[in-house]
């Protein structure tokens, strides 16, 4: 078989891969409260870490996913099947994530998902190098207290995109879907994300990067595989 065809077989697959939660969805829809149980027990957790990261505030995040799942379950007839259940469900806890941060803003000032810099325009330029990289940090128990602080001085737009797409493992379309941006929008979040990330870390690592650590910052990789 020719290789271009094999590719476009490959991508076709990807693309209309079954969503495993759809039998749950049908069930759930029909009034069945056990199925939607088994999708609360299968995301809560996953969640209640997103809804941490972007409140701050494991009380408030524990609202959110109740929150999020009554909402859900609410809607259920809303989920168009366009995008993956888990993608919906996550676009709602953003939503009333979101809505907790407003309600802490001491002037009322709207919080957008929209950001002022799509394009990813005047980057910083004077970066300190340090070692590990973001992602293989958060992965060491001892010093994901220092991301955590790190993640909390990020701007909310850019704090997500990171949590969703470094930490909870998205993948690009699933992170657009989930925020509802363009594709080069989110990139641009995440690379400005990473940077920062790097630069607010600088004073606890300042061991030269190696050339595979700083590409795994390039913009390179942040391209869809």
């Amino acid at each position: 078989m020719d290789v271009a065809v094999e590719q476009c077989l490959a991508r076709t697959a990807t693309c209309y891969a079954p969503d495993e939660d759809l039998a749950l969805v049908e069930a759930s829809t029909s009034g069945d409260i056990a199925a939607f149980e088994a999708l609360v027990r299968r995301y809560d957790r996953k969640l209640l870490r997103i809804a941490q990261q972007v409140t701050d505030n494991l009380e408030d995040a524990e609202e959110v996913v109740q929150e999020t799942f009554l909402k859900a379950f609410q809607k259920l007839y809303q989920f168009q099947r366009n995008s993956k259940f888990s993608t919906w469900l996550i676009r709602i806890a953003l939503n009333e994530s979101f809505m907790k941060l407003r309600k802490r803003r001491s002037h009322g000032q709207e919080l957008s998902l929209e950001y002022d810099d799509p394009k990813g325009d005047h980057l910083p330029l004077d970066l300190a190098d340090w070692s590990p990289n973001p992602e293989q940090l958060y992965s060491r128990s001892e010093l994901q207290e220092i991301l955590r602080k790190a993640l909390q001085e990020l701007v909310p737009e850019l704090r997500v995109v990171f949590v969703l797409r470094d930490l909870e493992g998205l993948s690009i379309k699933e992170t657009v879907a989930a925020l509802d941006l363009h594709p080069s929008a989110v990139k641009a979040r995440l690379y400005r994300a990473r940077l920062q990330l790097r630069e607010k870390l600088s004073k606890y690592f300042r061991k030269p990067l190696s050339r595979a650590q700083n590409s795994v910052l390039s913009v390179g990789n942040i391209e869809e595989q």
